[in-house]
């Protein structure tokens, strides 16, 4: 790693924020605030004759109630719609029209959601988490909710943290929520540590507000949900997208991967061999930039014989999917080969070899919204000359690799426009491209997981191996950070990565293919035995 991606002081400790950063909970608080607000919204509305104005569970649940104890929570939203109730008692219950009664019933309504699923955490996280205690560096876990022991517990990572406090910490000692320090300094006390010498990761305003009042000697800004500014503006030091992104030095400093600074995969050879010891690889290849070089233009990046072959001996070897951005009906005529697995549109919709696996589709509702937007956008971005809308089956592409500069702001400008317009649906960005996605929760990192299941590959003998060259892919990256082996394409860009290795270009990863074949075909003990002569 290169000074300039080293961040804060040699670590004592680090301290993480529950929702958000370990537990992947957001949803689930952001679905029951809206549910309680909305109710008590309408019945508000309707009592005063006005019209009726929903709770936002993205912008209100960031800007309003994330991170913060519920009543404050509550409060805030509350005084920012001009409106006003008692306080309460701590007694009251989920129908009175007080601040601890909409408190009571958010509450209620997360702890149903709990009884009935299992609690996700981040693998980003818990790889982290995993370094930080072969290193010897305490970790603690922080969080304004109440039920952050039961969550921990449901998740099954309560051992991973040498202490917790929580909001019943805040009541019993009286210290007030984020984003004043106060929870903070506490963990910091509670671990015999000092502030200065400690880092906090946040996903939330309050949280890394929290953290820069206290004086910590490093704060960390978890992105997940396109609020960087915001964010920095709080005073976090650093941003980042998942912990995966990060690792700890052996001088005890955060470093930050970058495409640049991540070490070639052709030069750690012995190091990946040694990954397979025990175990057999699943493997996923996304399709442009990866199999074939990025081109000016899109409808011309073919697979080169040399590749397809590459491929196909791979895949007589071990499971090989093909995982891109490119609707499915044309990556299975580009690629051509039979006996692969399938992931088209960013994994919207996944095929494999005849009678292997179930075809799956996700968003089909979306189709007619899809269409609607791309006529206009053919429309609007019909005065700007050497751009492509491509419409694939579950997403619409606008490529801008051959627009003049001076008109790529004015390109991107239309395309936020349209994509406020529809709040249904999600925007994306590759190379050169902008792609416009269903809003849901899916995305190359949760195809590749699903592929796992349904193959049955989601072992402990299993090493799934992802390559891919564009951000879309670091999804997968980040899903496979704790159990797999992620390759990344260095390219022309420079930016953060949660991949393991790279390889140089299209070359290296044909090349890395046919050791990855060469090595399958060796005995397994040959595998395991290595020794350092190569």
């Amino acid at each position: 790693m290169t000074p300039h991606n080293t961040y804060g002081p040699a670590l004592e400790a680090v301290l993480l924020d529950m929702d958000g950063v370990v537990t992947d909970t957001a949803r689930a608080h952001a679905a029951a605030w809206k549910e309680m607000f909305d109710e008590f919204l309408r019945q508000h509305a309707k009592a005063r004759k006005e019209a009726f104005e929903s709770f936002d569970a993205k912008r209100d649940y960031l800007q309003y109630v994330d991170g913060k104890p519920r009543h404050q929570g509550v409060v805030d939203f509350l005084a920012a719609r001009g409106i006003e109730l008692p306080y309460g008692s701590e007694d009251d219950g989920p129908r009175q029209q007080t601040v601890c009664g909409l408190a009571d019933r958010k509450n209620r309504l997360f702890n149903e959601w709990l009884q009935q699923n299992r609690v996700r955490t981040f693998p980003g996280t818990l790889k982290l988490l995993r370094d930080l205690h072969r290193l010897g560096i305490p970790a603690a876990v922080f969080s304004a909710s109440r039920n952050a022991a039961k969550v921990l517990e449901n998740a099954g990572v309560s051992d991973l943290f040498d202490i917790l406090v929580d909001g019943s910490d805040l009541a019993r000692l009286g210290l007030p929520g984020k984003p004043a320090p106060a929870m903070l300094h506490e963990a910091v006390k509670r671990l015999g540590v000092q502030s200065a010498r400690s880092a906090v990761i946040e996903d939330a305003v309050a949280g890394v507000e929290a953290g820069a009042a206290g004086a910590f000697g490093l704060v960390i800004g978890v992105d997940r949900g396109n609020h960087a500014d915001a964010l920095r503006t709080a005073g976090a030091d650093l941003i980042i997208n998942d912990l995966s992104e990060i690792r700890i030095g052996s001088d005890r400093q955060i470093l930050l991967k970058t495409l640049e600074n991540l070490p070639s995969a052709q030069d750690r050879n012995k190091e990946i061999r040694r990954l397979f010891s025990g175990r057999s690889p699943a493997v996923f290849l996304d399709y442009d930039g990866t199999l074939t070089p990025i081109v000016a233009d899109h409808t011309k990046a073919l697979l080169d014989d040399a590749m397809r072959t590459a491929v196909t001996a791979l895949a007589e070897r071990c499971p090989v999917a093909v995982v891109s951005g490119r609707d499915l009906a044309m990556l299975r005529k580009l690629v051509a080969i039979d006996n692969l697995y399938y992931a088209g549109s960013h994994g919207f919709e996944i095929a494999g070899p005849k009678g292997r696996v179930t075809s799956m589709e996700r968003g089909v509702e979306y189709l007619p919204l899809l269409d609607e937007v791309e006529q206009e956008l053919r429309r609007k971005l019909a005065e700007i000359p050497g751009h492509s809308v491509e419409r694939k089956r579950f997403s619409v592409a606008v490529h801008y690799r051959q627009v003049a500069r001076d008109q790529i702001e004015e390109l991107k400008a239309i395309v936020d426009e349209v994509l406020e317009r529809h709040p249904q649906l999600l925007g994306g960005r590759g190379k050169k491209v902008l792609e416009i996605l269903p809003d849901l929760d899916w995305n190359k990192g949760e195809a590749v997981l699903w592929l796992l299941e349904q193959l049955q590959l989601d072992r402990p003998d299993i090493l799934p191996v992802y390559i891919g060259d564009d951000i879309t892919d670091e999804h997968a990256f980040r899903a496979l950070a704790e159990s797999g082996l992620a390759i990344v394409v260095r390219g022309e860009e420079q930016r953060p990565t949660a991949a393991d290795y790279a390889v140089a270009d299209t070359d290296e990863v044909r090349a890395f293919l046919a050791w990855l074949t060469g090595i399958l075909g060796e005995p397994p003990a040959s595998r395991e035995d290595d020794d350092d002569s190569r």
